[in-house]
């Protein structure tokens, strides 16, 4: 009985150690130096959503560019899409 206890005990502190949360910044794809806060960026809308993933934008120039050629940047740092209404 105290082996299951044991292992049920590690098993719950094991479980946040392995839980993914959502990042908070990102690297601009398209000036990769760049730090975006994707909150920031989504209020903002700088972003676009391109084959189920969601780039994030540092300034005004950077969207132009992507949308341009947005498989130029399709290896940058990125989100999946958000369903909708999320």
């Amino acid at each position: 009985m105290k082996k299951v206890i044991l292992t049920i005990a590690v098993a719950a502190l094991m479980v946040p150690a392995f839980a993914q949360k959502a990042p908070k910044e990102i690297a601009c794809a398209v000036m990769a130096s760049h730090k975006v806060n994707i909150a920031k960026a989504t209020k903002a809308k700088m972003f676009a959503d391109y084959k189920g993933k969601r780039y994030f934008f540092c300034c005004e120039g950077c969207p132009a560019t992507f949308k341009a050629d947005p498989s130029k940047f399709a290896k940058a740092p990125s989100i999946p899409t958000p369903k909708k209404g999320k």
